[in-house]
């Protein structure tokens, strides 16, 4: 398998972004401009605003169903002290938002009544919470972020997620890849030899992986023929990738309506019925996935009907505009609320999978009419979004080109 994964550093694009480390309400109780040099650098404020050094750590993690309070009660603070320090700090930390199995340090002083004064709570891997037990007062610390471009190529031997770690990339890349091509390649039947290049940015943070920021571009390759994803934005929302022609990657419908396992039976108007045993059509596809997966619209609609279909069990059926009209059968269940004439929205969870009616397994029988006629949903031609506007268009061919000539170059590395 043929792969790149570099670091790199390139113009034209905004490669290397560092967020600086902020101390909300802090301030540096020195600032006159005649401290010395040795003044200035004892007085700088510390990463955390106080001197680690000075004091005795110890660490811990969140318990499951540890409240604030028992916390701080457990570190050594009376009644009115956390009562004083919860009322003082509610507009930094909502103590709600405390994480079983976050970590926390607490910061002890070094005399003989080693009593607890600082508490430091980390709610993300970027984002900590600086409770002063003396002052009872808090603030919040931000650590660096670095956002590092990086390129992969990556050829389909197995699986994508498996290929893509094995090429260095983080399998949540595969995540942001079928966002992207959602409405364009089916990520469950990818194929030996599918082949992807990428170019993004990830997010770091003292060193640790801690993201995907940002996809600048991305191929998709099959039989040689290339689908490119270009990150443009011109202002609509949801559509942000186009392909080389300006036409909106993002379709009137999604390629599935669900993450399943495999498809157990495709369209045919001749089809040995698995239970019945006789030949009937089935003009549908069959996707077989686990009891509760969650069922989505493909597409913006009206519910046109929700309830039993006889052999098909529960079904929802939608009408999505005058031409095409889909059906999802044998759920298990309905979305809550789910009700005929209601507006849904493409990717809208509409139902849970199950095999209600006649089915030997749980699965989705899908089901797609174009003018009233059924269609096979595997070849069907979905329409595109709204074109890319004609007064961006040499700014996105101007952008098109310039990361078309970088992935070419990386490609050649």
């Amino acid at each position: 398998m043929k792969r790149i994964s570099s670091l790199i550093i390139l113009s034209g694009i905004v490669l290397l972004g560092m967020t600086s480390c902020r101390l909300h309400g802090i301030k540096s109780v020195h600032d006159s401009e005649t401290d010395s040099p040795e003044e200035a650098v004892r007085d700088t404020i510390p990463p955390l605003g106080f001197r680690t050094e000075d004091f005795m750590e110890e660490e811990g993690s969140v318990r499951s169903g540890q409240t604030f309070s028992s916390l701080l009660s457990g570190v050594g603070l009376s009644g009115p002290e956390i009562y004083g320090l919860l009322s003082a700090s509610d507009s930094v930390f909502d103590v709600k938002r405390l994480k079983a199995g976050n970590p926390y340090h607490t910061y002890y002083t070094l005399d003989s009544l080693q009593r607890a004064r600082y508490l430091v709570y980390e709610e993300s891997r970027t984002e900590s919470v600086v409770f002063d037990f003396d002052s009872l007062r808090a603030w919040r610390v931000s650590r660096p972020v670095e956002r590092i471009l990086r390129y992969n190529d990556v050829t389909i031997k197995s699986s994508l997620w498996n290929d893509m770690r094995a090429a260095g990339a983080s399998p949540l890349l595969v995540m942001d890849l079928s966002d992207i091509y959602a409405w364009t390649v089916d990520f469950f039947t990818l194929r030996d030899g599918d082949r992807f290049k990428v170019m993004y940015t990830e997010k770091r943070c003292e060193g640790e992986f801690i993201g995907i920021d940002t996809i600048y571009f991305a191929d998709f390759i099959r039989d040689e023929k290339s689908l490119p994803a270009i990150m443009f934005d011109q202002g609509d929302k949801g559509n942000l990738y186009w392909s080389d022609t300006g036409e909106s990657l993002r379709k009137a419908f999604l390629k599935a309506p669900l993450e399943y396992k495999r498809i157990s039976s495709g369209f045919s108007y001749h089809r040995l019925h698995p239970v019945h045993h006789v030949v009937r059509a089935h003009t549908g596809v069959d996707y077989a996935a686990p009891t509760g997966t969650p069922v989505r619209s493909i597409g913006d609609g009206t519910v046109i009907s929700v309830g039993w279909g006889g052999g098909g069990g529960n079904t929802v059926k939608i009408r999505h505009n005058s031409v095409y009209t889909t059906a999802y059968l044998h759920l298990s269940r309905y979305a809550k609320g789910l009700k005929a004439g209601q507006r849904v929205r493409q990717g809208e969870v509409i139902g849970y999978v199950g095999m209600t009616g006649t089915a030997t397994g749980p699965h989705l029988d899908f089901r797609v009419w174009k003018n009233g006629t059924p269609i096979n949903p595997l070849t069907m031609e979905s329409p595109a979004a709204d074109p890319l506007k004609p007064e961006f268009k040499k700014a996105f061919d101007s952008t098109y080109v310039h990361y078309r000539h970088v992935m070419d170059s990386l490609s050649r590395l």
